[in-house]
């Protein structure tokens, strides 16, 4: 077919055709000169596809050349446009945001525009798809098979011949028949649209006093129809999700889109039931666990403005929205909009500038806002509407510290006394209560008595995981896997190897012997894996089928279990090591939001962290309730320190097969960072170091670290720096502007 549209196109092109310029999904910085087949019309953000090389590849229409060519080729040495999509053009606040982005990060603006291009099928017309209703009744001469296809169709929906095969259990011959003699006929439609969410009617809200100001509040700012950055802020259990769905009703009064994000998009289970129950329909939902089938239809909804709703991983920020009216990031401080591969950015806050390039209104969602946010609501660059209390009867839990350092507790045993009688007293009025530990598997390592040989992966610099429910030693940062063994594979010692350490699977064990009668569930993102998963273990929870949930991180995301009313944290301290410059305000962040998942309803909440450090500022702020001190202190250590948010962060990442090679090419681009900085630049360069993990899937990896003043910006010295570098060819070179991962 491509061979066929470049004959058409070269045949009819004009010497005097439009000249374009194409933007391609590839790691290349500038856009490329095409012609236009003759009596083509151009329109900016086309998709269309073009000869590259050897090769034909979609692109997308950038804008038309005119006098300002990007290419100093006369136009009858261009070559000609291959085929133009008949799909919606990508909108110009996506275009826009696509250049911002590869400024921002310094990243290659090919490279950006695959994130925007993702569903190539959706550029391709709709397919006809027949569905099939009842037409007629069945003949005379019935047969059970037949029935069996009616009595599937009995409901009124349309339905695929596949569809109707699969459930009624018969041949295709079979329907192809029902065809035939009239007992069914054809529904034919392109794909099944989603029902429009419009009815912002639907369901009111029952709002209290305080939902109700700031719900007033952020309708008024959606009215008013400029941009602008709202952090909501409300202790958990505060109701801030019904406050913002007040917002997203007001937005579709007004006709308008919305993209709701959220840090973990397969556990929304909750979230999706809510705005159900509020709207009476569910959104489009965006996130890479759907199918390329769902995929290409919301795409092509999206883009055919016929989405009115969209909740979504951080790659929903991508969709081709044409008349975005809001953005709410939910959990706005979750790492998890933090993107670490490809091209690394911070989705929350690439979301305030597409919603900038929209002119529109963004709404920040926390309990715990990160530091970023706080700083810009101080500067007054944000405005903040705050939830102090819990929604109706609810009050927040008492948050007790358990210094571990005097406990009776054996080394094998991961429990103290004191969480195992608050299981007890939970247990026994017939409640529910949660055991967190952010550590998946049995044991995160495993080494031999005799050797002192430590299972590792021979891919990273990391030690392989105990999974005892998968009989597996597994990496956490490749995903490699091998059987668990019994004896030393390095000494071949019979019955030395030992886990140290806990992990989930580890606390269920001691559980287990605690508690034999209860019934509990260890959920991680190893246990559950999609959205089918999810909904069944939350109604089982719901049902008080479960006594004990015993999990990790992804149960700390705005979950709503209203029988839970105990909480113990294994290992409060986790996540306080490895220098991490955010290692206190992520971890107070994690312990709040674990602990608000206690007594969300009328019973009294009670929280119990297990720390070796009870005099820690994290761990005072949890137990007194006073977060300001710890803000402050931790501002204060900021300031002092120059670190984000007072200062700027950018990270330079080279990485290779050849450790020596790599670290050379590092010191090397070291030398020529301090000699091109100025001494008015700001600028200060750390390392070349190795990285933490220094081996990560099989590449070796050393990092420098630049360090600026909060009033500079990096990116063009970035630029100039690493375009005039001339490194190791198997070297790659990576920069993440503001860092979040030390790793």
């Amino acid at each position: 077919m491509d061979n066929d549209h470049t004959t058409l196109s070269q045949n009819n092109a004009a010497k005097n055709g439009q000249r374009v310029s194409v933007l391609l999904p590839l790691g290349i910085d500038k856009a490329y000169d095409y012609l236009m087949p003759y009596g083509k019309e151009v329109v900016d953000g086309s998709y269309v596809k073009v000869p590259f090389g050897h090769r034909v590849v979609t692109g997308v229409i950038w804008h038309k050349t005119h006098d300002n060519a990007t290419s100093e080729l006369d136009s009858e040495h261009l070559k000609v446009i291959v085929y133009q999509y008949e799909a919606p053009p990508m909108p110009r606040p996506l275009r826009d945001l696509v250049e911002w982005v590869a400024e921002y990060t310094v990243s290659k603006k090919g490279a950006v525009l695959r994130m925007a291009m993702s569903v190539p099928a959706a550029l391709e017309p709709k397919k006809v798809v027949p569905f099939y209703v009842i037409g007629g009744p069945l003949p005379d001469r019935n047969t059970s098979a037949r029935q069996r296809v009616i009595k599937v169709l009995e409901d009124g929906e349309p339905r695929t011949a596949k569809y109707l095969a699969n459930h009624a259990k018969v041949s295709l011959s079979v329907i192809h028949r029902l065809v035939a003699i009239g007992c069914l006929k054809r529904d034919c439609s392109s794909e099944k649209e989603r029902p429009s969410t419009r009815n912002w009617e639907y369901q009111e809200n029952k709002l209290s006093t305080e939902q109700n100001y700031a719900a007033q509040i952020l309708k008024q700012r959606i009215i008013e129809g400029t941009f602008g950055v709202t952090l909501l802020e409300g202790v958990t259990g505060s109701g801030k999700t019904e406050v913002y769905f007040e917002a997203i009703a007001k937005s579709l009064e007004l006709g308008q889109q919305i993209l709701v994000m959220l840090p973990e998009i397969s556990l929304s289970t909750q979230w999706l039931e809510r705005f159900t129950s509020r709207f009476g329909t569910k959104p489009e939902v965006w996130h890479s666990d759907i199918s390329q089938a769902s995929k290409r239809r919301a795409w092509r909804s999206v883009a055919e403005g016929k989405a009115n709703v969209v909740v979504g991983a951080r790659s929903a920020l991508w969709l081709p929205f044409t008349n975005l009216g809001l953005i709410v990031v939910d959990e706005e401080h979750d790492t998890g909009f933090k993107q670490e591969d490809g091209v690394i950015y911070h989705a929350r806050d690439m979301s305030v500038t597409r919603a900038l390039l929209e002119n529109c209104l963004i709404v920040l969602c926390s309990a715990t806002p990160s530091l970023e946010t706080l700083q810009n609501v101080e500067l007054g660059r944000y405005q903040m509407v705050k939830l102090q209390d819990r929604y109706g009867v609810a009050t927040l839990p008492n948050i007790e510290a358990v210094d571990m350092r005097s406990t009776t507790a054996t080394g094998k045993e991961w429990i103290s006394p004191k969480v195992r009688d608050g299981l007890e007293v939970c247990f026994s009025s017939g409640q529910q209560a949660l055991l967190f530990l952010n550590r998946r598997g049995y044991a995160p390592l495993t080494l031999c008595r005799a050797c002192g040989y430590r299972m590792e992966c021979p891919h990273c610099s990391a030690w392989l995981v105990s999974h005892r429910l998968r009989g597996a030693m597994v990496c956490h940062h490749c995903g490699y896997s091998r059987h668990s063994e019994d004896n030393c594979p390095k000494c071949e010692a019979e019955g030395v190897l030992v886990h140290c350490g806990p992990g989930v699977e580890r606390v269920a064990e001691e559980i287990g012997n605690m508690f034999p009668d209860i019934n509990y569930e260890i959920i991680t993102s190893d246990t559950v894996s999609g959205q089918k998963q999810a909904v069944d273990l939350f109604k089982r929870i719901s049902s008080k089928e479960i006594d004990l949930l015993i999990g990790t991180q992804i149960l700390a995301k705005g979950h709503d279990f209203p029988f839970l009313t105990f909480v113990g944290v294994i290992d409060a301290d986790l996540g306080l090591s490895g220098g991490d410059l955010r290692a206190a305000e992520r971890t107070y962040q994690l312990l709040e939001q674990v602990a608000g998942r206690a007594g969300r309803s009328a019973f009294r909440g009670r929280v119990l962290l297990q720390t070796y450090m009870p005099e820690h500022p994290v761990m005072i702020a949890l137990c007194s309730g006073n977060r300001k001190n710890f803000l402050r202190e931790e501002f204060e250590a900021r300031k002092q320190t120059g670190l984000p948010p007072m200062g700027r962060l950018a990270a330079i990442i080279l990485s290779g097969r050849r450790e020596e090679v790599v670290m050379n090419a590092a010191r090397s681009l070291a030398h020529r960072a301090r000699k091109s900085i100025k001494e008015e630049s700001k600028i200060e360069i750390f390392g070349p170091a190795p990285a933490p993990l220094t081996l990560l899937r099989g590449r070796y990896r050393y990092r420098l670290l630049v360090k600026c003043a909060r009033e500079v910006l990096p990116q063009s010295w970035l630029r100039e720096l690493l375009g005039g570098f001339d490194g190791p060819s198997d070297v790659t070179i990576r920069v993440d502007i503001d860092p979040y991962s030390f790793l």
